[in-house]
């Protein structure tokens, strides 16, 4: 008995891809993709997973990236990004990746001299036991009592007292739990303004009307892809960013992410700069 017709690779990978709202490929990338497989060809999961993987730390502006039927009904419309329009929605689905990411929660110079304190090794630490073991002769009337002492702050290491009494006691090794370095990032409550570009080049803003949780200095990579679903809310230009019409997809674009963690103590200095000389 013959074996069954293998089904159309391409076709069931576009599929697979649509179904996870990630942008449609161009035909001659597919082939690429599926020319540098084994044969046979490894499960469709798994080439999803390597589609998937490769569009999203691409730059979405890539000649021969995308479908062309997909980049004309998947990009921004031109009336979007006007400033007179006083409120307006997304007609479509739109899939844009991050140019730039700013908490506006807090002033400029407060972010400065959160990167300059973490440059010097001062940044805030998680809370850090310290224990005492607690030591002394048998009998003694005033044994050594062991401190045991919850810091948390700027400093590089927490305090250890140990107080004796009589001048009596005995040794002990004080033991400290492991803490970490926060980054200076964002609170739970903190309010981001973005820059995104659509799969044309087209830039516009965006800003957080509601908290998206994967939208955080830290956490939200340069170059990431966020689906901003149809009936999205776009005022003055700038669309509106909540959980029921915003889904972060992930990705990353390796050199735009360097670049921009490199630069962002000198942007951020340079905006400060210039608010105060306008004030």
């Amino acid at each position: 008995m013959a074996p069954p017709p293998q089904p159309d690779l391409q076709s069931s990978l576009l599929a697979s891809l649509s179904s996870q709202s990630l942008p449609a490929p161009s035909p001659t990338w597919l082939a690429t993709l599926l020319s540098s497989r084994t044969n046979p060809p490894p499960p469709l999961p798994s080439l999803t997973a390597t589609a998937r993987a490769r569009l999203l730390a691409t730059d979405l502006t890539t000649p021969n990236l995308l479908d062309p039927s997909y980049t004309s009904s998947h990009s921004i419309p031109p009336e979007i990004t006007r400033p007179d329009v006083r409120s307006t929605t997304l007609p479509r689905d739109v899939v844009l990746q991050v140019l730039d990411i700013e908490n506006i929660s807090k002033s400029r110079w407060g972010q400065v001299e959160e990167l300059e304190a973490l440059a010097r090794g001062e940044g805030s630490k998680g809370r850090e036991i310290v224990r005492l073991p607690v030591g002394g002769e048998e009998g003694d009337e005033g044994g050594e009592r062991g401190v045991t002492q919850a810091t948390q702050g700027q400093t590089q290491g927490a305090q250890t007292q140990g107080r004796q009494g009589a001048g009596r006691g005995a040794t002990g090794a004080a033991t400290t739990t492991t803490t970490t370095t926060t980054p200076a990032g964002s609170g739970a409550r903190d309010t981001h303004k973005l820059v995104l570009q659509d799969c044309k080049g087209v830039k516009v803003s965006a800003l957080e009307l509601g908290k998206v949780e994967k939208i955080a200095i830290g956490k939200l990579n340069i170059g990431e892809k966020i689906l901003i679903r149809k009936e999205a809310v776009v005022s003055r230009g700038v669309i509106m960013l909540e959980p029921a019409t915003c889904m972060v997809l992930g990705g990353r674009v390796e050199a735009w992410h360097k670049a921009w963690i490199d630069g962002r103590l000198a942007r951020l200095k340079e905006a400060a700069n210039a608010s105060r000389a306008g004030e």
